[in-house]
């Protein structure tokens, strides 16, 4: 999908980071924007970042892990557009903390917006997409953590192995279909995401602040921005990449899985660097 101007490109937890960027670059393409989001205030801020590009914007608050509210979206967004062109499940929450300390609230809770999100957003956009029979694209936000399980992320690691899985059976399954699909793994990305995790059992109460201080501090000193990101997703539909890991860091962890299992095995059992 070379030519990206006029299509109309959804985009879930558009209000910031990732999302908010990757809805700056679609509109620089001129596209048709949807942007979903919970939060009517960071849906206005990216509103007024792509406006001026994007040939139409609209905004709608909805909870990606609610499939009823997410198929009452898409019949009002069919039926305004007969389907969309791109589908870009970027909506996710961050945990972290050792398995015997996590409860199951926080398991259901990330698994039904980081897995179940882009379940519901690919059940309730594809079928149109299908039956139009124009082809399109698909992009699913995963994680380097969905190759890399470090000890303190056993939730998250989980709904991001998941969400991998998932891209790429979905890929070989839409092929004949000329619908593209990418699983992005960002890797250490300056987003709000850190500063809005669930910390639990070691890392809970005063633990978890100063855990979520430096954590904070080591993602803005890394200072690997939201809208690379947003490059690389622009890029995967362009030019229908399957699994893109986008920093440097998500690319070695990547190739060292590949071929030296042990030394990743080895070093997520270390500490994490901050």
């Amino acid at each position: 999908m070379k030519n990206l101007q006029g299509k109309v490109v959804l985009i879930t937890g558009a209000g910031s980071g990732i999302g908010q960027q990757t809805a700056v670059a679609f509109a620089a393409e001129k596209t048709k924007l949807i942007l979903l989001d919970i939060k009517q205030e960071g849906l206005d801020q990216t509103v007024g970042m792509a406006q001026s590009d994007a040939q139409s914007i609209e905004t709608h608050i909805c909870d990606v892990s609610d499939f009823s509210a997410m198929q009452s979206l898409a019949d009002e967004i069919n039926s305004k557009y007969g389907a969309v062109d791109v589908l870009i499940n970027n909506a996710g929450i961050g945990t972290a903390g050792s398995f015997l300390d996590t409860t199951l609230e926080t398991w259901k809770k990330t698994l039904d917006i980081n897995l179940m999100g882009v379940v519901h957003g690919c059940k309730v956009f594809l079928p149109a997409m299908v039956a139009r029979k124009q082809g399109g694209a698909v992009v699913n936000i995963a994680s380097m953590a969905g190759y890399y399980a470090a000890n303190i992320m056993p939730v998250y690691s989980a709904s991001k192995f998941a969400v991998l899985g998932f891209s790429e059976s979905l890929r070989a399954d839409l092929n004949e279909q000329n619908i593209s699909v990418s699983a992005i793994c960002p890797g250490i990305i300056k987003t709000p995401i850190i500063a809005s995790s669930v910390f639990e059992g070691q890392l809970s109460g005063d633990d978890a602040e100063e855990f979520r201080k430096k954590a904070v501090a080591f993602y803005e000193k890394r200072n690997y921005t939201p809208d690379r990101v947003a490059k690389a997703i622009l890029k995967a539909v362009k030019k229908r990449k399957g699994v893109v890991p986008v920093s440097p860091e998500a690319w070695i962890a990547y190739y060292l899985k590949r071929f030296f299992p042990g030394i990743v095995a080895w070093a997520t059992r270390q500490d994490a660097p901050f």
